[in-house]
């Protein structure tokens, strides 16, 4: 059936003269109200014209990267993977920066149904599966990296956020910490809602009793890891060890330390995530789980092109992939019991 602006408009709870002056661009009207009218494109998957609804059989060779923070070097390596295996099966690739917004991730996903891409690779999304599933059921070809979700037509790759954080835990309970903070990025995020899980088995495994008041948001950046340990320190509390959801919060835990004279690993054992380029140059070096972030971008936009090449998989459609913990000097000191 085709879609009518009509039908975005019903959709959007305006009028089809408003639909049509978000597509021409207008600057009067109000964001918000364009953001109702660009979800309801997304949703309907509405072509503004005929010249529009051809471009459905024609090709870009070019695949989207939504990435939730640019400024985040995790995604570094998963771009550069993305991009070499995109390069060697003739695609070119755009970079997308969410700003940690799914606004911003939806209105991204217009390049498929503009067909200005061929397919949309989504790291960490905020976006519901379902929101995901629909863009998969409506012929769009999408793929997930850091996320596993129930449906046939999208490739994902991620890894056990569980089991690495538990082994974290088991670390630093090995060299004498029996409290430890957990700095957790942004409360939608997959990511930290399992390394958060998995903080909180690997303390019941050692019986230590969980304290809520050790549980503090960093936002995944380093200026909210500097933050919260300030916020930590401030309330006075007592633990010996941090395990910080990423490296980049792990930075802002070493500036914390730093300005307040603390000694890291003889006063606070710290750990991070991601095996940052940095986080080896630091000074303790810094303990972190290293994920093997340029096989993961390769491995899923080698999938996304076999989808789209051959309209299924050639094997298998989710990878789960190993991490290591590396152990460094800011968790190498041994605390007496």
């Amino acid at each position: 059936m085709d879609i009518k602006i009509i039908d975005v408009a019903t959709q959007a709870g305006v009028s089809a003269a408003t639909v049509s002056r978000v597509l021409n661009g207008n600057s009067q009207v109000k964001q918000r109200t364009r953001e109702k009218v660009k979800r309801a494109i997304l949703e309907l998957g509405y072509y503004p014209n005929a010249v529009a609804k051809n471009l459905r059989s024609q090709k870009s060779m070019m695949i989207g990267i939504i990435v939730p923070d640019i400024n985040a070097s995790y995604y570094t390596d998963i771009i550069k993977g993305i991009e070499n295996m995109a390069y060697s099966r003739k695609y070119r690739v755009i970079i997308c920066d969410a700003k940690n917004d799914r606004e911003h991730e939806l209105e991204y996903l217009n390049l498929l149904i503009s067909r200005t891409i061929d397919g949309m690779i989504l790291a960490t999304t905020l976006l519901t599966d379902e929101e995901l599933g629909s863009f998969s059921d409506r012929g769009y070809n999408v793929a997930l990296i850091g996320r596993n979700i129930e449906h046939d037509g999208i490739p994902c790759i991620f890894t056990d956020n569980v089991k690495f954080s538990r082994e974290v835990v088991y670390h630093l309970v090995e060299q004498g910490h029996r409290d430890i903070v957990f700095l957790s990025g942004y409360a939608e995020s997959v990511d930290s809602y399992e390394r958060l899980e998995g903080y909180l088995k690997g303390l019941k495994e050692y019986t230590i009793p969980f304290r809520p008041e050790l549980v503090e948001n960093g936002d995944f950046n380093e200026t909210g890891g500097y933050e919260a340990m300030n916020r930590l320190f401030d309330k006075g509390l007592l633990f010996t060890a941090v395990y910080a959801a990423n490296d980049e919060m792990a930075l802002g835990v070493y500036r914390a330390c730093r300005e307040r004279g603390i000694q890291i690993p003889q006063q606070l054992a710290i750990v991070g995530v991601d095996n940052n380029r940095i986080s080896k140059y630091l000074s303790p070096t810094l303990s972190t789980v290293n994920q093997p972030k340029y096989t993961m971008g390769a491995v899923i936009a080698e999938k996304l092109i076999d989808q789209m090449v051959e309209k299924e998989f050639n094997d298998m459609r989710v990878f789960k992939v190993d991490s290591e913990l590396i152990v460094r000097g800011s968790s190498s000191f041994r605390r007496e019991q």
